[in-house]
């Protein structure tokens, strides 16, 4: 039972200590500004616009020539 404790202890002792290198960590981190995200954002969006319609145009020609190549006569 003794070990067990002693175990517990060391674990919580453990857990404790990456929580206080994790929290001094985050203090180090350089967070963006709002304007950063906002325009971050922005860009994500517009690409994902983009590449969302560029897929389905390709789409459209892949299925209308699979379309036509099944639905021709010299099968």
């Amino acid at each position: 039972m003794k070990q067990f404790f002693a175990r517990l202890g060391n674990r919580i002792r453990g857990i404790v200590e990456f929580l206080k290198d994790t929290r001094k960590e985050l203090n180090n981190v350089s967070w963006p500004g709002r304007r950063e995200v906002t325009g971050t954002t922005i860009v994500v969006l517009v690409s994902v616009f983009f590449f969302g319609l560029f897929l389905f145009v390709v789409d459209l020609f892949v299925r209308t020539g699979m379309n036509y190549i099944l639905s021709s006569s010299f099968l």
